[in-house]
């Protein structure tokens, strides 16, 4: 079974949250114990099993599920996103359903909506191409 592990950082605040609960409760504990509860939590041994199954890889700037704002082709949507694959280091093919369809077609006499694109996008969640004018096809959290 594969299962959702958090980011490096958010383990660690996870950590710092739980010590603080705690602390509030009168219980003072050192942030290496509170390291090893969280890692027990997600079902590891200690940290350092915790910490290796995370990794210190990059993560993609989207996740499955997560509702993201943006624009394509200029046009503002909100989207879920349905699929992540990493293509190359640091370039992820996403997946979006769209809230609204989008016109992808400029020309005045008729139109063409999109309520699903996939696209590549770089770590900035910026699509690698872009409109005549420069402007990326994709951008998310704009």
């Amino acid at each position: 079974m594969t299962r959702f592990l958090p980011s490096l950082d958010a383990a660690k605040a996870q950590a710092r949250a739980f010590r603080a609960n705690q602390a509030a409760q009168g219980r003072l504990i050192p942030h290496a114990a509170a390291l090893e509860v969280i890692a027990q939590s997600f079902g590891y041994r200690d940290w350092n099993t915790f910490h290796a199954a995370i990794g210190n890889a990059p993560r993609p700037p989207v996740m499955v599920g997560d509702l993201v704002p943006g624009h394509y082709l200029k046009q503002a949507f909100l989207g879920e996103v349905l699929s992540v694959i990493e293509t190359a280091p640091g370039h992820y093919e996403v997946e979006l359903e769209l809230d609204t369809p989008v016109d992808v077609v400029t020309f005045d006499s008729f139109s063409n909506f999109r309520s699903r694109i996939r696209k590549t996008i770089g770590s900035d969640g910026r699509s690698l191409e872009c409109t005549s004018d420069g402007i990326p096809h994709l951008v998310l959290w704009e």
